[in-house]
């Protein structure tokens, strides 16, 4: 059986890869209805929906690319809205397990901005078509069907508790981390899925600060990353500019490491990472919100594909079917990975839902191996997964080349522009084994050791900051827990 021009297709969930895909599908159905649990805002508020959604967070370039292609104008109005869009490496200060990055002219870029506002910029545009219909307070039950094929789903209004049946040519899962996916096919009589785990136990404390006059518009973000090669829990710090002239800051830890719980913990937390230029930056900054946190971060990945049969009409994407740590910031930018990916296979025509599967999961795979195999080597990182990358290579030999990759990329330019392309999903990961990037590693121009955070004497005084505290002292492996 094959997904032909669908009458009528349901997406589960209005996370971002859940609009995108709707987005989608009113192009080649004849309607769509969305059903998301929780009530839409017409602002950017945060919403139960979207755990995640209080810290920082990213759009990197080809996810930002590929979203304007499908909805052209969203960068602008993001734009237009306060997000900033920082050139990487040039407009981050980051300090790497290997040392200080060179800010080394832009390859690529970033767009920064709070999660809700990012949302709501795109769901306002992907969802505005006239054939998209939205159930909000509404949440699904089951499916319907059988093993071979989907017909439908039930779903409940959320304050009535009422039951409806929706029948569908195509139902696509974008329910996210809460996604029920696999109690769903187990009552269709489908085998069970295959699953990769691998999670460090990330948490997350972020607060919301005013930052200074003059901050807010040209001040790169900064980045204070953890020492893997000390072999202790990892604790690690950014600062973000986002709109409303604010700074964002998210601290985070692996397991084994104690997250700050309290408003008087956050700062102590940030002057014991590495190095203290977070604390420095937030001595007289204005807090604007209380602590929030989370541990919803571990890396999860599905694979359908693997399966024999796949039930006809059925589709999961988005964090349904793979989630991420989101400190890599790749999230979004695999959800507009996957529309683009349904985009193109819907118009080839009469498709199987199988093989459609099969190509939505290829386009994942670099993010998914790129956030695993980082996560696998912190200390207490909890490993459930069969795909050789990960538990078929010497820790050590894959700790090492990651530190040489790390170590020539912060220094060398040619190597810097290729682990940015790779870091930002526009080169694949296998990039990072080339012969062109490692020849860049052995004969590229190699600049001279950082010692001290790369701050401009401008961006320096307009934070108020003075050279001399930020120098010397401190680069520190991390504290033990």
């Amino acid at each position: 059986m094959t997904t032909t021009r669908p009458a009528h297709a349901v997406v589960l969930g209005a996370s971002m890869a859940g609009t995108l895909a709707a987005h989608v599908l009113a192009r080649h159905a004849g309607t769509v209805t969305v059903v998301e649990r929780d009530d839409l805002p017409e602002e950017p508020r945060h919403r139960k929906g979207v755990p995640q959604g209080r810290h920082a967070h990213l759009l990197w370039s080809n996810g930002a690319r590929l979203i304007e292609e499908l909805l052209p104008g969203t960068t602008d109005g993001l734009l237009a809205a306060g997000a900033r869009r920082l050139g990487f490496p040039e407009d981050l200060v980051t300090l790497t397990g290997q040392g200080w990055q060179h800010r080394f002219p832009a390859t690529q870029f970033a767009l920064l901005a709070s999660r809700p506002l990012l949302d709501l910029t795109v769901r306002q545009a992907a969802l505005s078509r006239e054939n998209i219909t939205v159930l909000p307070r509404t949440e699904a039950v089951e499916l319907t069907g059988d093993a071979g094929r989907v017909t439908g789903v039930v779903v409940r209004d959320v304050d009535s508790g009422r039951q409806t049946s929706l029948e569908a040519d195509l139902v696509i899962d974008a329910t996210g981390r809460g996604s029920r996916l696999k109690q769903w096919l187990a009552a269709l009589g489908v085998p069970a899925l295959e699953e990769d785990v691998v999670d460090a136990g990330v948490a997350y404390a972020t607060r919301f600060f005013q930052a200074p006059p003059g901050a807010t518009t040209h001040f790169p973000a900064v980045n204070i990353a953890a020492d893997d090669s000390v072999r202790e829990p990892g604790r690690f710090g950014v600062v973000y500019p986002i709109e409303g002239g604010r700074w964002i800051v998210t601290l985070s830890c692996t397991r084994g490491a104690r997250l700050p719980s309290t408003e008087e913990e956050f700062l102590p937390f940030a002057r014991d990472l590495r190095h203290p230029v977070i604390a420095d930056l937030l001595r007289d900054a204005e807090p604007l919100s209380p602590l929030y946190g989370s541990r919803s971060a571990a890396n999860r990945r599905l694979y359908p594909e693997r399966l024999d049969q796949w039930p006809d009409g059925l589709l999961v994407l988005g964090d349904s079917l793979t989630a991420f740590n989101p400190i890599y910031g790749h999230g979004m930018s695999s959800a507009a990975r996957c529309a683009v990916t349904l985009d193109r296979e819907l118009a080839r025509g009469s498709t199987p839902s199988h093989r459609i599967q099969k190509a939505i999961g290829a386009a994942v795979d670099d993010p998914w191996i790129l956030a695993a195999s980082k996560d696998i080597d912190y200390v207490n990182c909890r490993v459930d997964a069969t795909d050789p990358r990960l538990v078929g290579v010497d820790t050590e030999q894959r700790l090492r080349f990651a530190d040489a990759i790390t170590a020539a990329s912060i220094r060398v330019p040619e190597a810097s522009e290729i682990v940015t392309d790779v870091m930002s999903l526009n080169a694949p990961q296998s990039e990072l084994g080339s012969n062109r990037f490692l020849l860049a590693m052995r004969t590229g121009e190699r600049h001279p050791e950082l010692t001290a955070p790369p701050f401009s004497a401008d961006e320096l005084a307009v934070v108020n900051l003075d050279a001399s505290v930020l120098a010397p002292a401190a680069v520190r492996s991390s504290p033990a827990a």
